[in-house]
């Protein structure tokens, strides 16, 4: 299979998208005036220390002062397990501070990391226990602990990772914690790792050392970095990039941690637009429609809500050739593989439901449901199926790591805020009926003039005349419509004569 990694880069936005022979599968958006704060590092001033709520206001330069909790001076890995010995695994608790009072004081400089980004009114969330992510590794430069993924369930490897932990760490002060990336990965590579882990955070320090608060002292990788980190690996066949910039910063990064990956990354110097050579450009555009085609002729139907996305399967234009119970199944193969396509372009997460076309035979179901399985082992990101019910509905849930595609370049529509659906103008004319009547009184004159959009303007002097004959003669006046492009389908506006 040919798997190549595109990326198009500007001052404003990158675009990046995973091509699996000549089909986009994945895609990544990230505008630099969004670019998520959380793990960038500060030197911060404490402004204000809360007693009664354990945690202090921190100014790091932000637009509003950070929120320091007292347990985020402490650690918490509930994703690992500790693989140390129980000194490191441990650190004495009763050897530090144990009131915000007692570890901070207002205009002391300290140095935080962004934990969860602001939102609304609210400052980040701040926590003084430093965490760097690396390719296999992440780095706590401020405690002293080794630990290895629970993912990892060969317990021979778990030991071999342990191993090189303890055989190399003493190159660095601090910590490590193995992610399920290295499993597998030869000793020199986690080395590497764990080296570029330790030099970032020494320039860090150092940068901190040096500076007076608040300032920034680390940034967080931009989205074609963390690619290069986290998604980038040996069944990539080629890393395309349009920017000049980009293109060295990448290289200079994967030259750190993995020199052979760093000859496949080509920098794209054609005079036409990458993202529409690979087809990014469309599928993206694609992705944010409801309505997905499939290539029989049948198509499915995607709704987000709050609480789960439904996806919808059709046989629309698909016929078949056989029988009816064959087209349906042919459809629903079809359909799984489109599915899993659009959960990972759409960056869909959460519990997603999939109604499929009702199969009356049990081993079209289990063909159907093998499929659906099958391809999501191709999705990274970590999954349950259930099985298809006798109502065809088959569950899944998938770990949400990042915000859907539609969340993150939508916005609720104005228009018809967020409901999908406007007004009828049938029921835009019975509304606006209802309501003259009921300030008839407040209405002086002999004429009433009613000013609407022009779509209810034309149904109230055509099918709905009716509405109009029945106004005048219950309120025995001229009733006037006015149509006005500047006022909203659902909307109207109701005066009389002498009140122009």
């Amino acid at each position: 299979m040919s798997k190549e990694l595109i990326i198009s880069s500007t001052a404003e936005e990158s675009i990046a998208a995973i091509v699996e022979d000549g089909e986009v599968v994945e895609l990544f958006v990230e505008r630099e005036k969004n670019r998520s704060m959380v793990g960038n590092i500060y030197k911060g001033k404490v402004r204000r220390v809360l007693p009664g709520m354990q945690s202090a206001f921190v100014d790091c330069g932000l637009e509003r002062d950070g929120f320091l909790y007292v347990s985020d001076f402490h650690e918490e890995l509930e994703e690992y397990e500790n693989d140390g010995d129980a000194p490191e695994a441990h650190p004495q608790p009763q050897q530090q501070p144990t009131t915000i009072e007692e570890m901070l004081q207002p205009g002391k400089e300290i140095l935080v990391q962004v934990a969860k980004a602001p939102m609304e009114t609210k400052g980040a969330r701040l926590t003084c226990h430093i965490t760097l992510a690396g390719r296999y590794m992440v780095y706590m430069p401020t405690v002293s602990h080794i630990g290895v993924s629970r993912k990892i369930d060969s317990a021979e490897e778990r030991r071999r990772l342990r191993s090189i932990l303890k055989k190399h760490r003493g190159e660095a002060a601090g910590g490590f914690i193995v992610r399920t990336a290295a499993d597998g990965q030869a000793e020199e590579e986690i080395v590497a790792d764990m080296q570029f882990l330790a030099r970032t955070w020494e320039e860090a320090r150092r940068k901190g050392d040096g500076i007076s608060a608040p300032a920034c002292v680390h940034r967080e990788l931009s989205l074609p970095q963390k690619l290069m980190r986290d998604v980038v690996r040996d069944d990539l066949s080629a890393i395309r990039i349009d920017s000049e910039d980009e293109y060295l910063r990448c290289v200079e990064l994967l030259e750190e941690v993995n020199p052979l990956l760093a000859r496949r990354v080509r920098l794209h110097t054609q005079e036409t637009d990458i993202l529409d050579d690979y087809a990014v450009s469309q599928t993206l555009e694609n992705s944010l429609k409801s309505k997905v085609w499939l290539k029989s002729g049948g198509y499915l139907v995607i709704n987000q809500t709050e609480a789960l996305v439904a996806i919808d399967v059709n046989t629309g234009k698909f016929i078949g050739r056989k029988n009816f119970e064959e087209t349906i199944c042919q459809t629903n193969l079809e359909a799984t593989h489109e599915v899993v396509r659009q959960m990972r372009l759409r960056n869909l997460g959460g519990i997603l439901v999939l109604d499929l076309i009702d199969m009356e035979d049990r081993k079209n179901r289990n063909k159907v449901m093998r499929s659906l399985e099958a391809e999501m082992k191709k999705d990274r990101n970590p999954n349950v199926v259930l099985p298809i019910n006798d109502f065809g509905l088959a569950l899944i849930t998938r770990k949400r790591v990042q915000s859907s595609l539609e969340k993150s370049l939508l916005t609720p529509c104005p228009y018809c805020a967020g409901v999908g659906r406007v007004k009828s103008v049938e029921t835009v004319s019975y509304a606006l009926a209802r309501e003259v009547r009921r300030v008839r009184e407040s209405l002086d004159g002999s004429e009433v003039i009613i000013r609407v959009h022009p779509d209810v303007a034309h149904a109230l002097k055509t099918e709905e005349k009716s509405v109009l004959r029945s106004l005048e003669r219950d309120l025995r006046k001229i009733v006037t419509v006015r149509p006005d492009p500047g006022v909203h389908r659902e909307q109207y506006f109701i005066s009389s004569a002498s009140q122009r």
